[in-house]
């Protein structure tokens, strides 16, 4: 009786060993799982920075572009310059070339300052007598094609003024004390002594008519 209960308790004493150590065994391996899901993983562009959550060591967008799209685009070279003021010009009215029954003069602007600055288009003209009333009809411009001049100091650019010559057309005529001048896109105008003569007021030949400003003097 006795040795038959040694058996039983050796047996159970063995048997719980085997549990405990099955138990720890099992506590082991569930530890270890949890402290490798703890760890800081270590792959490439798994880690997060705190500036936006980008990949650590590993940028979306390349250097280059980044550094591309910070750099202003590089202005037109001729944004600098730009168009001629009244305040920055002279005018006259150059000598007459007559031919085929028009009178033909150049409308001078000289660029008296320091920078150089752009004419485009037409100036605006007018007749006027001593009192500053205008004498005649508007110009009409002709259906040149307009060219940007680009006046360096001290250089110049032309546009042409014509009209019949009355005593061909029989138009009527006044003979003005200035010709008024506004430089393109300006309000300001100029005013020239007209030493030209007799101009169309009247009638139907009575237009004066405008070309676009060329560079030079237009002598």
């Amino acid at each position: 009786m006795t040795n038959r209960f040694l058996g039983v308790r050796r047996a159970v004493l063995a048997a719980g060993s085997v549990a405990v150590l099955g138990l720890v065994a099992g506590c082991g391996s569930g530890g270890g799982s949890e402290g490798t899901s703890s760890a800081p993983r270590t792959e490439s562009g798994s880690a997060t920075s705190s500036a936006g959550g980008a990949p650590t060591g590993a940028s979306s967008v390349p250097t280059d572009a980044v550094s591309n799209s910070l750099t202003p685009s590089a202005p037109p070279a001729s944004a600098s310059v730009t168009r001629c003021h009244t305040s920055e010009l002279s005018a006259s009215a150059g000598r007459n070339n007559p031919g085929a029954g028009q009178e033909n003069f150049p409308v001078v602007l000289t660029n008296e300052s320091h920078r150089t600055c752009t004419l485009y288009g037409y100036p605006g003209t007018a007749f006027v007598d001593a009192s500053g009333k205008q004498l005649g009809p508007d110009p009409e411009r002709s259906a040149a094609k307009p060219e940007t001049v680009k006046l360096a100091p001290g250089g110049s650019a032309w546009a042409g003024l014509s009209f019949a010559n009355p005593e061909i057309s029989g138009a009527g005529t006044a003979t003005p004390a200035a010709l008024v001048v506004t430089p393109p896109d300006e309000e300001d105008p100029l005013k020239v002594a007209w030493k030209g003569g007799a101009v169309p007021v009247s009638g139907d030949e009575s237009s004066v008519r405008l070309i676009p400003f060329s560079p030079g003097t237009g002598a």
